[in-house]
C-alpha cells in the first residue's frame, strides 16, 4: 500500500513536471518561429520569477495554511541583495559564478529574514502572519528608498540620509542610491535559467510535500490540535515552510533582478505581494499546477490585452471576477486538475499493460 501511494505521488509529480517543459518546449517553438513580440518576449523571466513566487506563497497559503500578506519584502530582499552581490564581485569572476553566488546569497537573505519573522510569529494562532508580513514588505520598501550605499578605495560606506553623506573619495561609486535603487548589474538572467530554477523549485516542494514533514504540515493545516495532540512540533514544522517560501521568494527576486540594468523598491509594494496572491487564489489553493498556470496566463494576459488599450485592464479585473464566480475554489481547485487525473490513469493502464506479459510469462515457465 505504501509503495503504491509512493508510485501514484511520483506520477503525479511526473505530470507536473511535464506540464512544465511541454510550456517551455512551446514557448522556445514560438520564438523559434518569430511569433513572440518584443514585449512578450521581455516578460520571459518574469513570468519565471513570478511562478516561482506563486509556488513559494502557495507553500504558506495553500499547504501551510498561513496568510502572508507582504511575499514581495522577501522577492526585494532576495533582489536586491544578489544585485548588490553582482555588483560588487561581477568583474573578479565568471558571468556564470557572479550569476550563481548572486542567486545563493538572495536565497539565503531572503531565508534568514524569513526565519526571523517566523520565530515569534509563528508561535501565535491567528492572522498575525499576515500583519506581520504587510508590515515587513512596507519597512524593507521605505527602508530601501532611503539606503545608500558605496565604495571607494577605502571600503563601503553606508548612509540613510543621502549619497553626499557617503563621502566617497574621487573613485568611489555609488551601488545602492536609495529611491532611485542599484544599477550597473550585468542581465545575466535568461528563460532557459528561469525554467531550470522552475524546476529546482517544484523539486523541493514537492519532495517537501510528499515527505514526512510535508504531512505534518499539511496536519497543522487541516487540524491543529489534533496535530498537537499526536505529538507534532508545530512551531517547528511551520517555522520550517515559511522558510523555505520566503527562501524561494528571494531566488524569483534575485532571477528578476538579473532581467535588468536596474533595480527599484517600488517594484515590490504591497500590490506585487497581492498580485502574487492573486496567482495562488486563481490557480486553487494547495494546487501547485493551478499556481504555475495562474501566474503564466495572467502575466501575460495584459501584453495580449494591448489592443484594447486604456480598457485592457477592465477587460482584465472582470476576467478575474468571472473567473472567481464560476470557479471559486480556483482554476483547478484544491484537487489535481482532471486531466492529470486522467494522465495518471493512462500511465497506469500502460504500465499494467506492459507489466501483465511479463507476469503471464512467469507463470507459464
Amino acid at each position: 500500500m505504501k509503495m503504491k501511494t509512493l508510485s501514484r505521488s511520483f506520477r503525479r509529480d511526473l505530470v507536473t513536471y511535464g506540464m512544465v517543459v511541454v510550456m517551455f518546449l512551446a514557448i522556445q517553438l514560438l520564438s523559434g518561429m518569430g511569433m513572440l513580440t518584443n514585449s512578450l518576449s521581455g516578460q520571459l523571466v518574469p513570468i519565471c520569477a513570478y511562478i516561482i513566487m506563486a509556488i513559494s506563497l502557495n507553500l504558506t497559503v495553500g499547504i501551510l495554511g498561513e496568510l502572508s500578506l507582504g511575499h514581495a519584502g522577501f522577492m526585494s530582499v532576495g533582489g536586491f541583495v544578489g544585485a548588490f552581490v553582482s555588483v560588487c564581485v561581477g568583474d573578479a569572476m565568471p558571468g556564470w559564478l557572479c550569476f550563481t553566488l548572486a542567486l545563493l546569497a538572495g536565497t539565503a537573505a531572503a531565508a534568514l529574514f524569513g526565519f526571523l519573522i517566523g520565530i515569534p510569529v509563528l508561535r501565535l494562532q491567528g492572522d498575525y502572519l499576515a500583519i506581520v508580513t504587510l508590515a515587513f514588505g512596507e519597512i524593507i520598501k521605505n527602508l530601501l528608498n532611503s539606503f545608500y550605499v558605496g565604495r571607494d578605495a577605502s571600503g563601503f560606506h553606508v548612509s540613510l540620509k543621502d549619497a553626499l553623506s557617503l563621502n566617497l573619495d574621487e573613485t568611489g561609486d555609488v551601488i545602492i542610491n536609495g529611491a532611485q535603487g542599484i544599477t550597473g548589474m550585468p542581465r545575466s538572467a535568461t528563460f532557459g535559467l528561469g525554467f531550470v530554477l522552475i524546476l529546482i523549485t517544484l523539486f523541493i516542494v514537492l519532495n517537501l510535500i510528499n515527505s514526512r514533514t510535508g504531512r505534518a504540515i499539511m496536519s497543522i493545516r487541516d487540524n491543529r490540535i489534533a496535530a498537537e495532540s499526536v505529538g507534532v512540533n508545530v512551531t517547528r514544522y511551520k517555522l520550517i515552510a515559511f522558510t523555505i517560501s520566503a527562501a524561494l521568494a528571494g531566488l524569483a527576486g534575485a532571477l528578476y533582478a538579473h532581467n535588468f540594468s536596474s533595480l527599484v523598491a517600488k517594484k515590490f509594494d504591497y500590490n506585487t505581494s497581492i498580485l502574487i496572491l492573486v496567482f495562488v487564489v486563481v490557480g486553487g489553493m494547495g494546487n501547485i499546477r493551478g499556481s504555475i498556470i495562474a501566474a503564466a496566463l495572467l502575466t501575460i494576459l495584459p501584453e495580449l490585452l494591448r489592443s484594447f488599450s486604456d480598457y485592457r485592464m477592465v477587460v482584465y479585473s472582470l476576467a478575474l471576477v468571472v473567473m472567481m464566480i464560476f470557479r471559486p475554489k480556483g482554476l483547478l481547485g484544491s484537487y489535481d486538475f482532471s486531466l492529470s487525473r486522467s494522465l495518471e490513469t493512462f500511465l497506469n493502464r500502460l504500465i499494467g499493460r506492459t507489466e501483465n506479459p511479463k507476469k503471464e510469462a512467469a507463470e507459464n515457465e
